[in-house]
């Protein structure tokens, strides 16, 4: 499955945004989707996911109450709304697709594909 997030910018502290993350080339629903982040001289780092019929979501701690996971699984489309934003907030972050079961989806070797991340800049 091909990945394509976008949506990323400046923003100033306590504003929003929205990122979103089109999938194409299998069927969505055989994914669970989750989104990452990534920023400068760190690891990535696990932000949220959602199960395949988006009725289950995890959160970071760091994100939990601020960020929220969706999806259209008609638009074939994940979404990250997050409000709130810290200059902490500030990477690159990334979607990605895991076909496995039964978990959480914290981490990174359970996923299968990767979108090529959108760059989200927090100013203070």
């Amino acid at each position: 499955v091909q990945l394509q997030a976008s949506g990323g910018g400046l923003v100033q502290a306590g504003g929003s945004l929205r990122l979103s993350c089109a999938a194409s080339g299998r069927t969505f629903t055989n994914y669970v989707m989750g989104w990452f982040r990534q920023a400068p001289g760190k690891e990535r780092e696990f932000v949220g996911s959602i199960t395949r019929s988006g009725g289950t979501t995890y959160y970071a701690d760091s994100v939990k109450g601020r960020f929220t996971i969706t999806r259209d699984n008609a638009k074939n489309t994940v979404y990250l709304q997050m409000n709130s934003l810290k200059p902490e907030d500030t990477a690159v972050y990334y979607c990605a697709a895991s076909s496995r079961w039964g978990s959480d989806f914290r981490h990174s070797y359970e996923y299968d594909y990767w979108g090529q991340g959108t760059l989200v800049t927090v100013s203070s």
